[in-house]
């Protein structure tokens, strides 16, 4: 059984930015209903698995920052794949870090899902399609997207996941203060906010039963924007009405922008720091068409028509004193492509 004990498959893990997010009220499970659409983007870490004789897992890296305990969720994710798989041995999971600790790039969410996808072919052994989703889900709400790849709408808490149609891939800069948000801390804000008690220097007017509305307002956008789209039924699920089957003019990221997507999280990260909200602006003084924070940040991006100005935006923004690179995002086909290095 152990005749292949040295193989180490290797797999990219790409980081995946938020095209939008709207926050719902708060579920019965304690979690928050959501609404994005997720995108992945070509900057990645790097996951290395081995399964040997022996017992356990044993997680590798040189990123103090990362948990090399049960509290890592590729520890989580290889222990629950391997009981269902029935599989025996020792498994080192080793992550090359390139992306940010806790950014909003889904850096750990990615992580797992690289490390179950190496681990799979470490034993030659597969999973249900399902089955794999299902043991994403349970482990994180980032999860699941990154079993998709490309452009994914995510509701539910995130966790519930559709592929919908491409967008082409664009230029784009990620750029990654040195500012650490706290996701609980983001949604307490929020639900503070909600309830009143602390201001919105939006300039909009949110109640406690404003949720339910806003989550409404931002299905209809979406929908709209899907259902322009042919051979297409994701629209169902947020607003009951089938694809029109019209087609698309024009590029479809710029459509959905044109939508007035936001990221609520911007309402309660930005009062609290404002230096991300410079860094966006800047971004936007820079040539970006959109910009916004992914996930409850710190991390933030901007979009870009062409790969020269999105070098010289963020050559701009090193030069300020805010590390940041140039990428770009990447389709369903190229994830999958680019994603499985060795080891197959």
């Amino acid at each position: 059984m152990w005749q292949n004990e040295r193989l180490m498959p290797t797999v990219r893990s790409f980081a995946k930015i938020n095209l939008g997010l709207c926050i719902g009220p708060l579920r019965p499970d304690g979690f928050h209903a959501l609404r994005t659409i997720y995108q992945t983007i070509a900057l990645h870490d790097t996951i290395h698995v081995q399964v040997s004789r022996g017992s356990g897992i044993e997680i590798r890296c040189a990123d103090s920052r990362v948990p090399q305990n049960e509290a890592n969720t590729c520890y989580r994710v290889v222990q629950k794949a391997m009981s269902v798989l029935d599989a025996d041995g020792k498994v080192v999971i080793e992550i090359e870090k390139k992306l940010p600790v806790q950014g909003g790039l889904g850096g750990a969410s990615a992580n797992a899902v690289a490390a179950l996808l190496a681990l799979e072919r470490a034993l030659k052994k597969q999973l249900p399609g399902p089955e794999k989703l299902r043991i994403a889900a349970e482990v994180g709400s980032d999860l699941p997207l990154f079993l998709i790849g490309g452009t994914t709408l995510g509701v539910g808490r995130g966790e519930e996941v559709y592929s919908v149609p491409d967008l082409p891939g664009v230029p784009c800069v990620i750029a990654t203060p040195e500012v650490g948000v706290s996701t609980p801390k983001a949604f307490a804000d929020w639900d503070l906010m909600m309830s009143g008690r602390v201001p919105d220097d939006s300039g909009d007017k949110l109640t406690p039963s404003s949720g339910s509305d806003r989550m409404l307002k931002f299905g209809r956008m979406i929908s709209m924007w899907l259902n322009s789209e042919p051979q297409h039924s994701t629209g169902k699920i947020l607003s009951g009405v089938p694809a029109s089957g019209r087609g698309r003019a024009g590029n479809p990221l710029l459509d959905l922008v044109r939508t007035g997507i936001e990221n609520d999280f911007e309402r309660v990260v930005f009062p609290q720091h404002p230096e991300l909200r410079e860094v966006k602006s800047l971004l936007l003084e820079s040539g970006a068409f959109y910009a916004s924070l992914s996930g409850s940040g710190s991390a933030l991006y901007g979009l870009f028509r062409s790969g020269d100005a999105a070098k010289r935006a963020a050559a701009k923004l090193f030069k300020k004193g805010t590390p940041a690179v140039a990428t770009s995002t990447l389709t369903r086909q190229q994830y999958w492509k680019k994603l499985l290095v060795s080891g197959f």
